[in-house]
C-alpha cells in the first residue's frame, strides 16, 4: 500500500496533532495486518465434505448465490475473483458440540473434525437459477405454514468463501433461526490490502443482489429478512435502491426485518439512498460500535468521512427511520470490534420479541458490571439499550 504525502496534508489546523493521529492509524493498520498475518486463513480446501459424520452434531443447510468465480481446487467451490454471471450451491454445514456462543471452531487443517469443529456434510453446484428456486422452496416446504421463511445474509470485506459459509453457519446456529438460510457471497479477495478491489467487487454485484432478492421474494417464502455487514451493506442498500427506484417488489408484504450490521457505507452517502427511499412504513435497525477499528480504518482511507457504523448521530439516523442497536460498551471477541453483530445471534429470540414489543420507556441499559462481564443476555434483560430519536429510550421485557 503506497501513500503520498500531498494526499494526507492537512489544509488546517496543528500539523503536530494531525501526523500523531496519522501515525495512530498508520500503527493501526499495520498491526491489524500484522494480526491477520499470523493466523491460517481457509483459502481452500475447508469445504470439503467430511466421510466421518461424528457425534450428535447440528447441521444447517445453506443455499449460495455468488458473484464469485468457481475454484477447482478440492474443497474450495468458489474464490475471490469476480464470475461473469451469478452461480448457486448448496452446502451442509455442521456445527460441533462443544460449540461457543459467536466463534467459528476452525479446523487446523482441512477437512476438519466434526466433534470439534465446524465441517461441511455436503456441498454441491446448483445448475442455475431454476435449480436454485426449486432448491429454495424444497427447504421451504419442509416447515409448517406460518413459519416459512428465508434469513438472508450479505457477508462484509475481507471476507473468503469458506468464511463467509461458517459465520453464516454460527449465526443461524446461534440464533436458533427457523429460516431457510441463504447467502449471497460477492467476490471479495479476503486480503487486508484489497480494499479498493473489495468495494468494486461489491458495487460490481449490485444487479446480482437485485435479481437473488427478486427470486427469493418470488418464492414460496412468507416471510424474508436480510443481514447485511460491513462492506455488505453498501451492495444491500444499492440493491435494494434500484429494487425501489424499478418500481419495487411484487411481494413486498414479505419483507421482514432488516439488519444492518457495521455498516461501512459514507454517511453522506446513505442519507442520499435514503432520500430515494423515503422513510419506510416500518423501521429497520443500524447496529453500530463507536469502537469499531475496521470501520476507523475505512473512515482514514475515505478521507475522513464517517462511516455509518460508527456514527455518533443516532438521533439523525432515527429521523431516517432507523432504530439504533448500540454495541459500543460490549467486549468484542474479535480485536477489531468489527464482529460484534456475531455476538447478538445468540440472544437472537429476545431481541425478536424485545423489537417487536418496541419502544416503552426512558431507563438505562445494562449496569457497568454486566457489560464487563461481556454478558449479552444482560442487554436484553436490562433491556436492551436502543436509541431513537428524541429519547435514549429502551424495549422493556
Amino acid at each position: 500500500m503506497r501513500f503520498s504525502k500531498s494526499s494526507f496534508t492537512p489544509a488546517s489546523g496543528s500539523k503536530s496533532r494531525y501526523f500523531a493521529s496519522y501515525a495512530r492509524l498508520f500503527g493501526a493498520i499495520f498491526l491489524t495486518i500484522l494480526v491477520g498475518a499470523c493466523g491460517t486463513r481457509p483459502e481452500s480446501g475447508f469445504l470439503l465434505p467430511v466421510t466421518n459424520q461424528g457425534p450428535a452434531t447440528s447441521s444447517h443447510t445453506i443455499l449460495v448465490a455468488t458473484t464469485r468465480q468457481r475454484d477447482e481446487r478440492p474443497g474450495t467451490l468458489f474464490n475471490g475473483e469476480r464470475a461473469q454471471r451469478i452461480d448457486f450451491a448448496e452446502i451442509a454445514v455442521s456445527v460441533p458440540p462443544n460449540h461457543q456462543d459467536g466463534e467459528i471452531e476452525w479446523a487446523s487443517e482441512p477437512p476438519g473434525d466434526p466433534a470439534k469443529t465446524f465441517a461441511v456434510r455436503k456441498a454441491a453446484y446448483l445448475d442455475g437459477e431454476k435449480a436454485f428456486i426449486a432448491a429454495l422452496n424444497a427447504q421451504l416446504a419442509l416447515r409448517p405454514k406460518g413459519q416459512r421463511r428465508i434469513f438472508l445474509f450479505v457477508h462484509g470485506y475481507n471476507t473468503m468463501f469458506a468464511e463467509s459459509v461458517y459465520r453464516f453457519a454460527q449465526l443461524i446456529h446461534d440464533s436458533k433461526g427457523q429460516g431457510v438460510p441463504v447467502l449471497f457471497t460477492w467476490a471479495s479477495r479476503g486480503q487486508l490490502t484489497q480494499y479498493v478491489y473489495d468495494n468494486n467487487s461489491a458495487t460490481a454485484a449490485r444487479d446480482d443482489l437485485e435479481r437473488t432478492i427478486r427470486l427469493i421474494f418470488a418464492s414460496n417464502a412468507e416471510q424474508v429478512n436480510i443481514l447485511a455487514h460491513s462492506m455488505g451493506n453498501w451492495v444491500t442498500v444499492e440493491a435494494l435502491r434500484q429494487i425501489k427506484m424499478t418500481g419495487g417488489l411484487a411481494n413486498s408484504s414479505k419483507l421482514g426485518n432488516l439488519f444492518l450490521a457495521a455498516p461501512d457505507i459514507d454517511i453522506d452517502v446513505f442519507k442520499s439512498q435514503m432520500r430515494r427511499f423515503g422513510k419506510p412504513a416500518k423501521p429497520f435497525y443500524i447496529i453500530v460500535s463507536k469502537d469499531d477499528k475496521a470501520l476507523g480504518i475505512s473512515n482514514f482511507l475515505a478521507g475522513g468521512q464517517s462511516r455509518l457504523g460508527a456514527d455518533a448521530n443516532t438521533a439523525e439516523l432515527a429521523e431516517l427511520g432507523a432504530t439504533v442497536i448500540d454495541m459500543t460498551d460490549v467486549k468484542a471477541l474479535d480485536s477489531s470490534n468489527h464482529g460484534k453483530f456475531a455476538q447478538l445471534a445468540a440472544v437472537a429470540p429476545q431481541l425478536e420479541a424485545a423489537l417487536e414489543r418496541g419502544i416503552r420507556t426512558h431507563r438505562t441499559g445494562a449496569s457497568a458490571g454486566e457489560i464487563a462481564g461481556n454478558s449479552l443476555e444482560a442487554i436484553v434483560k436490562l433491556p436492551i439499550t436502543l436509541i431513537t430519536a428524541p429519547l435514549r429510550a429502551v424495549a422493556e421485557n
